[in-house]
């Protein structure tokens, strides 16, 4: 299938990445290049360096860029390892980087890559289809207390104990190989009652396996200060978030970034000599507009944070 997504927060991203025509923008999460050609049709004598560890959106993100091939470049990896990308390229660091941290429609929609309850098809879940850990692994493999951890912390489930202790019990009889074999799995483990609330019962156990599969927490997590080390002065990170464990951990990076400062707060002057790196430009995130949501139903939860660098 194409890879079709609507990008979320477009206009927003853009006007908050303050994009200078000769300067250097990094996308570190490509998908089907939508912020990326907003962004290569604003350069004259600037560069682009788009990331993506899911080959599909490589492929589908150089159809859409064609147009702007000498201001372009592509490369197929994880966003956690831009600096590297960056230093091999020759670049000593960027005007603006760019992190749309939602699963693509095209991932969603393409029944062979497991990361939809909607359809019955192989576990999977990995957005790069090179690495070895799948769903079925986590699924089948991963104890019963490290299931129920991930389903409690990544998926914020209230039956996450329940939902782990009625996987362990089906893999006992025979392995889960498929979505479908799953759902019924997660269904029996809710009470009837609740199942008629708040959406599709594997909604929340499905984002809580991809989100270990593809550590995407951790690698977040791990990523941001260095992203910021990367801005050149006056140059802007623009990050949009999908539930509150994201959010939560860009609000965190940009506070401590902003404020590094670790004396107690009785000391009359600083002598930790923790320097601010720059400021959050929004105090509070910037949220869809009405007829986004409207229009994109998978924006609703979609929040954009900034931060500008001194």
């Amino acid at each position: 299938m194409e890879f079709a997504h609507t990008s979320v927060l477009l206009n927003e991203t853009i006007e908050g990445l303050h994009i200078r025509p000769d300067g250097v923008y990094v996308d570190g999460t490509l998908g089907g290049g939508g912020h990326s050609a907003e962004i290569a049709k604003r350069l004259t004598r600037g560069r682009l360096i788009g990331i993506d560890q899911d080959d599909a959106a490589i492929a589908a993100a150089g159809k859409r860029l064609e147009k702007w091939n000498e201001k372009v470049t592509l490369v197929r990896n994880n966003y956690c390892n831009m600096p590297a990308v960056l230093k091999e390229l020759g670049i000593d660091g960027a005007d603006g980087i760019v992190l749309d941290l939602g699963v693509s429609s095209y991932q969603l929609d393409s029944e062979e890559r497991g990361f939809s309850y909607r359809f019955d098809t192989a576990l999977d879940m990995r957005m790069d289809r090179r690495q070895s850990l799948t769903a079925r692994t986590i699924v089948n493999e991963y104890p019963e207390l490290e299931l129920y951890r991930i389903i409690r912390d990544y998926g914020e489930d209230k039956f996450a104990k329940n939902i782990a202790k009625h996987i362990v019990q089906a893999r006992r009889i025979k392995p889960v190989e498929t979505t479908g074999e799953l759902n019924e799995i997660i269904k029996a483990a809710i009470p009837a009652k609740m199942r008629e609330k708040g959406g599709h019962p594997s909604k929340r156990t499905y984002q809580a396996i991809r989100i270990a599969c593809n550590r995407e927490l951790e690698v977040l997590e791990n990523s941001l200060d260095a992203f910021i080390d990367l801005l050149n002065p006056g140059g802007r990170l623009c990050i949009i978030t999908f539930h509150s464990l994201e959010d939560r951990i860009v609000k965190s990076a940009f506070r401590k970034n902003e404020n590094p400062c670790t004396c107690p707060p009785e000391f009359p002057v600083c002598v930790c000599g923790q320097k601010s790196k720059g400021k959050a430009i929004t105090r509070k995130p910037i949220l869809p507009a009405e007829e986004e949501m409207e229009h994109n139903p998978r924006s609703k939860s979609a929040k954009l944070r900034i931060f500008e660098k001194k």
